[in-house]
C-alpha cells in the first residue's frame, strides 16, 4: 500500500528519530546526548514562534532558531546585526545562500525563514568551530533530510492541497534519503579530520625545526637527569663532582648555566647536552 506523501508522513514527527536510535547505521551518530524526549521538550516550548504562510513557507523567532541549534539568542543576533558593518563567518554563508544584510536585519522583527534556519543550524552543527553544538548536529540530522519547511508545516498543521500529479516518497525511499545524507555528512567529517591531522603534523614538524634552530647545543639536562636519560647511575657526590666541571666548561664557553628547582637537591644548573658528553666522556677516558 502506498505511504500518501511526504508531508503526511511527517505526522509522526519524530518517525526519523526512531531509526536513528534502533538502526545499527546511526550507531555513530547516536554519541550525542540529545535525547528523544529532550528534543520534544524543545519543540513544545517553541511552537508557538512558528509560522507557516498559506503558501507553505515557514518563518521561526530567533528564540526558537537558537534553542534548537543549542545556542544563545544573543550569538545568533549578533551574527546578524554584523551584516552591515564587518559580516561573521555566519552572515557571510547566509549571503552566499541569498540572504543580503537587509534580508538579515529584518529576521530580528519579522522571523527567519526556514531555508535561513536550515542554514543556521547546518553552521552550528558543523562550521562554527568551537561553537559547533551536538544538538545543532542531532537537530540538523533529523530535521534537514525531510526540510525544515516540512517540519514546519506539520508542527502547524499545515496541509497542502492535494494534487493528482505528485509522487508519494515510500518509507524505504525516505530512509535512503536519510542514509545518504548522513554518509555525506559522515564522509564531510573524516575529511576535516584528516585535514585536522595533516595541519598538526606540519605544526609538529615546525616546532621541531625550530627547536634545532634553538638549541644548537642540544637540550639541557641536569645532571642526574642525563644519567637517568643515559640509563646509568650516579652518586650523589659523583653528581656534584660532574655538575661543577660541567660549570667550569661552560664558563669557559661563554654558556649561560639555568637554574631550576629539585626537590631533592635544591637549586640544581641545567646544562647543554654536548657539554655532559664531554663531560661524562672525559671520565670515562
Amino acid at each position: 500500500m502506498a505511504i500518501a506523501s511526504l508531508h503526511k508522513l511527517t505526522k509522526c514527527s519524530f518517525t526519523f528519530i526512531y531509526y536513528y536510535y534502533t538502526d545499527p547505521f546511526f550507531e555513530k551518530a547516536r554519541a550525542s546526548t540529545i535525547s528523544q524526549i529532550e528534543i520534544a521538550q524543545i519543540i513544545e516550548q517553541i511552537k508557538q514562534e512558528i509560522e507557516v504562510d498559506p503558501d507553505g513557507r515557514g518563518k521561526a523567532s530567533i528564540r526558537a532558531t537558537a534553542r534548537l541549534a543549542g545556542v544563545s539568542d544573543m550569538a545568533i543576533i549578533k551574527a546578524l546585526d554584523s551584516a552591515k558593518l564587518e559580516p561573521s563567518k555566519l552572515s557571510k554563508i547566509l549571503m552566499e545562500q541569498g540572504f543580503d544584510a537587509t534580508n538579515q536585519n529584518q529576521w530580528r522583527t519579522n522571523g527567519i525563514p526556514d531555508k535561513g534556519i536550515a542554514i543556521i543550524l547546518e553552521y552550528y552543527a558543523y562550521d562554527a568551530g568551537r561553537y559547533c553544538t551536538k544538538q545543532a548536529r542531532l537537530v540538523c540530522r533529523s530535521f534537514n533530510t525531510i526540510g525544515v519547511r516540512a517540519w514546519m508545516q506539520d508542527i502547524t498543521g499545515w496541509t497542502k492541497p492535494a494534487a493528482p500529479a505528485e509522487t508519494a516518497m515510500t518509507q524505504i525511499q525516505l530512509l535512503a534519503a536519510i542514509a545518504k545524507h548522513l554518509a555525506e555528512q559522515e564522509q564531510r567529517l573524516l575529511e576535516q579530520q584528516q585535514q585536522q591531522t595533516e595541519v598538526l603534523a606540519r605544526l609538529k614538524a615546525l616546532e621541531i625545526e625550530q627547536d634545532r634552530f634553538n638549541t644548537p647545543c642540544g637540550h639541557k639536562y641536569s645532571i642526574v637527569g642525563f644519567t637517568t636519560l643515559q640509563g646509568l647511575e650516579i652518586s650523589v657526590k659523583e653528581a656534584s663532582t660532574k655538575g661543577r666541571k660541567a660549570s667550569a666548561l661552560c664558563r669557559k664557553q661563554n654558556i649561560e648555566i639555568e637554574r631550576i628547582h629539585d626537590p631533592r637537591f635544591g637549586r640544581v644548573g641545567l646544562y647543554p647536552e654536548s657539554v655532559l658528553i664531554e663531560v661524562f666522556c672525559a671520565n670515562q677516558n
